[in-house]
């Protein structure tokens, strides 16, 4: 009884928050759960053109994030050809050291497959050389199995989206992580306050990479992006955390 009454006072605080987040993917038409799991956390789900898309706020699934993160996932059934990464830069340095010590510490020459893609990309991959704003090659790392289709995915509206980013939401280098794989188009953050002006911020940037992946497909010739239509102008874009619910 005692430790029951321990847990739900531990928890009012964080709920008290998650019910502004509640009702603000209410007033978006988004779907809300509460995750009840040990950790605890909560599930937005959303549509983009049709199809579903999945943000999830709760303790990190990655060793280079410490404390919460807020991830989303995509599935767009790009071709898993289709290897593309975009991390912060702090990030990108902090897993080429960690990288390097691993391997040369433990003296192996292969990298073992129990390592986060994002690790291993960053050792295995060549860096893309994107157009974008000097600002933004600087502050972030851009790579992939086939550079061009890295390059052809950022230039443009999404290396935009990141310049803004940049200046809001990403300003302090948090560990983040934007990449496609098996399909899927994916986020990552460190986030350890989901308030709704982060979370706004998050889907918007997402809005922006993933027709822009799909285009980069199409371009690359793998499909998936010949009848996708232009989103630019729906979703959450350039939402705020009391702006009305757009079609």
């Amino acid at each position: 009884m005692l430790d029951a009454l321990k847990r739900l006072i531990a928890r009012k605080p964080a709920e008290s928050e998650w019910t502004e987040v509640a009702d603000w993917a209410a007033r978006q038409q988004l779907g809300f759960k509460r995750v009840r799991d040990e950790g605890g956390g909560f599930v937005l789900d959303g549509a983009l053109d049709g199809k579903p898309w999945r943000l999830e706020w709760g303790p990190s699934q990655r060793p280079y994030i410490q404390g919460h993160e807020l991830r989303i996932r995509m599935e767009l059934g790009l071709s898993p050809n289709l290897q593309m990464l975009v991390l912060t830069r702090s990030l990108s340095d902090a897993l080429e050291r960690q990288a390097f010590e691993s391997y040369t510490e433990s003296n192996q020459t292969l990298i073992d497959g129990n390592t986060p893609e994002e690790m291993r990309w960053i050792v295995m991959f060549p860096k893309a050389n994107v157009v974008a704003a000097k600002a933004v090659r600087a502050r972030f790392h851009f790579t992939g199995a086939d550079v061009t289709d890295t390059e052809r995915w950022v230039a443009g509206p999404l290396a935009e989206a990141l310049e803004r980013a940049d200046q809001q939401l990403l300003a302090h280098q948090p560990p983040f992580v934007l990449m496609t794989l098996r399909g899927r188009v994916y986020l990552r953050l460190a986030l350890d306050e989901p308030d709704t002006r982060a979370i706004a911020g998050v889907l918007a940037l997402f809005q922006v990479a993933v027709p822009q992946a799909v285009r980069a497909a199409a371009s690359a010739g793998e499909g998936a992006g010949a009848d996708y239509r232009n989103s630019q102008s729906t979703a959450w874009q350039d939402l705020g955390p009391d702006a009305d619910p757009r079609p």
